[in-house]
């Protein structure tokens, strides 16, 4: 999750987006302003004001949301009567090492694999040509925000539980992302459970 500010582009406000809504509404408490989906009413982000008050390490563009910034967040809430939030902010987009691959019992082109991210086995149904055995990849864990604002969660895919999802370079958003269908294949080197940099 990334938190964003720009002093000189919209004022002394940090931007914490959550997740996608098409509508949005909000509620303001002194500082803080919560926005909602209208018609789930699931908090999808804050907007703080006066955020130099509140953060003692600010820069401009885009900024990861650390354990430390998520305290920060939380003693920013409490002083302006805003409920705090509890949030997992370990690294969602993760080197994986694919140890086991099956064929999908009801499905021709999905194949059900085992993926080691160091501090988990997870089990991830996948439907890429170029999927094998032995590979490293990025793995979006359950929780990771797709850049194109599509959340991971816990599903079944043809009946089989999937947690998580091996990406191609074209769903990480990255650019001269090859045309043709896969995943992205890493390099050897990479450290399996580590954190994939976009």
């Amino acid at each position: 999750m990334f938190v964003y500010y720009n002093e000189k582009g919209i004022g002394d406000v940090l931007l914490f987006p959550m997740k996608n809504s098409n509508k949005i509404s909000f509620e303001r408490k002194q500082d803080i302003v919560t926005l909602f989906d209208e018609v789930t009413k699931e908090t999808v982000g804050f907007n703080i004001f006066n955020a130099s008050t509140y953060f003692k390490d600010l820069s401009t563009g885009k900024m990861k949301l650390t354990e430390k910034l998520l305290a920060e967040l939380n003693e920013a809430f409490e002083k302006n009567n805003t409920k705090k939030i509890d949030l997992d902010v370990t690294a969602k987009f993760v080197v994986g090492f694919v140890e086991k691959i099956q064929a999908h019992e009801n499905a021709d082109k999905l194949r059900v694999c085992q993926v080691d991210v160091e501090d988990d086995r997870l089990q991830i149904v996948c439907g890429a040509p170029n999927i094998d055995k032995g590979q490293k990849v990025v793995v979006a864990k359950v929780g990771a925000v797709m850049p194109g604002g599509f959340e991971i969660k816990p599903t079944k895919l043809r009946g089989v539980d999937s947690n998580g999802m091996i990406c191609s370079q074209k769903e990480l958003g990255l650019p001269n992302a090859p045309k043709e269908k896969g995943i992205y294949v890493l390099p050897a080197d990479k450290i399996v459970g580590s954190e994939f940099q976009f």
